[in-house]
């Protein structure tokens, strides 16, 4: 290779090579920075030296002085093979690598999850068509804003507690790779935490509040590293922890923020919400189960004994399948029990479709594979989101 990428040089610069044993050399003084160049036919080394010169007050040099080798061949060409791109920290970089280090400290698929599932049992609160109304949907609105700054407390936390068992399982995340220091975690955990709590109250809703409190304190015990807590060490304490927050009060305390506080009617649970809590505690279990599938590296390490290190991968993946397809025979046979003809069609074959989906996705995934089990646990998400669509049509 005959070139060699120089780059740019603005004033006070100063190009030095001093003589080698068989080799040229050329000088160039412009001010405080020398840069000398020495080259021969092994090799070109570039070295920079600084150093302080005096200032002529009256004028100033800018002369490039460049003295060649008489044989071409060896002389350093100043152009770029390739051209400089812009450092990540530019300007026109910070915003969407910012934004980009947000929406994976968040885990967005959990993010989903909440606002759909508020936005359903929502639903199950109407009763005519004039409850469509603005107090509805500011009261969604508000429910599903101060969930979202709760989520992102717990997955935080989480994470913070989890700094070394995620650069085994998940590096990508921003405080595994070194994306976010330990204390702009704490800062993003805290303020968010904060702001929950206080548009919760600000909304003045008990049910709302409750399920804000209850959330915070399960999430905290799941991870924080205290004594008596961390509990997502503890198989069947962590999936009890999950099957709180998402079957529970997800379902229950945010229909009673819609159907008391919004619309101020009686604490009455309908047919629909009662499925919901029941169905949701399936999926809730699968969930907390499938979630330690693809992190039994990290978790063997660390000495979490999730269900997946003590039953192995295989035989809790087929739990996880069982579970749901018991869920959705369950979810068929409610649905086939409507006394709306319109219900009982789309409920009955919209479950059968899932659990065939889930059949057929189960038995063509490769359980060797991790990229396969965290694509099937994506997809299960997606489930996940799909039975929530499915759940206001249960009557």
């Amino acid at each position: 290779m005959k070139s060699l990428i120089i780059g740019s040089f603005t004033n006070n610069v100063s190009v030095r090579s001093p003589p080698l044993p068989n080799s040229p050399s050329s000088f160039v003084s412009t001010g405080s920075l020398h840069v000398s160049l020495r080259s021969s036919k092994g090799n070109r080394v570039i070295r920079c030296e600084s150093s302080l010169v005096r200032h002529n007050l009256s004028s100033f040099n800018e002369n490039f002085l460049f003295s060649r080798k008489r044989n071409t061949n060896h002389v350093p060409n100043a152009v770029s093979e390739q051209p400089i791109e812009p450092e990540s920290s530019s300007p026109q970089k910070l915003l969407p690598n910012a934004f980009d280090a947000f929406y994976r400290f968040s885990r967005p698929h959990t993010v989903i999850g909440t606002a759909l599932s508020i936005l359903s049992v929502s639903l199950l609160a109407i009763q005519k068509l004039s409850d469509f109304s603005p107090l509805f949907f500011i009261g969604v609105f508000e429910a599903i804003v101060a969930a979202f700054f709760m989520n992102i407390y717990i997955v935080g936390l989480n994470q913070l507690s989890d700094i070394e068992i995620d650069k085994v399982n998940k590096p990508y995340l921003p405080l595994a790779s070194g994306e976010y220091s330990v204390k702009t975690g704490v800062i993003i955990v805290s303020s968010f935490a904060f702001m929950s709590f206080t548009l919760g109250w600000i909304v003045g809703s008990w049910p709302l509040f409750w399920a804000l409190f209850i959330s915070f304190l399960l999430g905290t015990a799941y991870s924080i590293n205290m004594p008596m807590l961390r509990w997502k060490r503890f198989a069947l304490v962590a999936a009890m922890c999950i099957l709180a927050v998402r079957a529970v009060i997800v379902q229950i305390a945010f229909y009673l923020h819609i159907q008391t506080f919004v619309y101020g009617r009686l604490a009455v649970f309908p047919k629909p919400v009662i499925f919901a809590t029941g169905f949701m505690s399936f999926f809730s279990v699968v969930i907390a189960l499938f979630k330690d599938i693809p992190d039994i590296v990290g978790d063997k390490i660390f000495g979490i004994q999730s269900f997946t290190v003590r039953l192995g991968q295989k035989r809790v993946f087929w739990i996880c399948i069982l579970l749901l397809e018991v869920a959705y025979g369950v979810a068929i046979l409610v649905g086939a029990s409507s006394p709306f003809l319109w219900s009982r069609y789309i409920t009955v074959m919209g479950h059968a479709i899932l659990g065939l989906m889930l059949w057929g996705r189960a038995k063509s995934t490769d359980l060797e594979s991790k990229s396969a089990i965290t694509s099937f646990y994506m997809f299960i998400w997606q489930l996940f989101y799909a039975e929530y669509l499915l759940i206001p049509l249960v009557r």
